[in-house]
């Protein structure tokens, strides 16, 4: 086991007095350092900064930043749900820790997709093919990591490779 354990903190968002959800940051018992890179070959979507260090990564429409001693998740309703999903994180770090030998670490840095980036080589029309009402919806989806690029039909069609190529490469330089 490499983190034994938490103390959790709840944070109302500073910038906006009028949020629905809070914050949570939680102290860890133990530095976590050693499992990013196993974490980073693991996680889908995860972001990994070797030189902060630091993990980015997205559950269940939440963002956690993980940090050496302290985890912090964004988008929650309540203290149980940040317990469920900072348990998760624990008991995800400990497992990928546990099966470390199993595993190819990834110490490559990944960049954030960006919905703009993402928005701009879609080949637009707002054609709902994707289940969205709008490229703009569609695109937030995929940077968020809840939609993938093959669910936009146009993308695929003759005339777009060019685009397709690119956006391709984005996501996938952003894990």
């Amino acid at each position: 086991m490499l983190v034994r354990g938490y103390r959790l903190r709840m944070v109302l968002p500073e910038c906006n007095h009028f949020a629905t959800t809070a914050n949570a940051v939680a102290e860890l018992a133990d530095d976590a350092r050693e499992v990013f890179p196993y974490l980073n070959a693991v996680l889908p979507n995860a972001r990994y900064n070797p030189r902060g260090p630091v993990l980015i990564l997205n559950h269940e429409g939440r963002r956690i930043v993980l940090q050496p001693r302290e985890a912090a998740v964004t988008r929650l309703e309540d203290e149980p749900e940040a317990r469920r999903v900072l348990d998760w994180l624990l008991e995800t770090i400990n497992r990928t820790w546990e099966g470390r030998a199993a595993i190819a670490p990834s110490y490559q840095a990944t960049r954030e997709l960006k919905l703009l980036d993402v928005y701009r080589l879609l080949p637009g029309g707002n054609c709902r093919v994707c289940g969205e009402a709008t490229c703009l919806a569609f695109a937030t989806r995929v940077v968020r990591g809840e939609a993938d690029l093959t669910a936009c039909g146009p993308l695929f069609a003759p005339g777009q490779e060019r685009n397709r190529d690119r956006l391709l490469a984005l996501v996938e330089g952003a894990g």
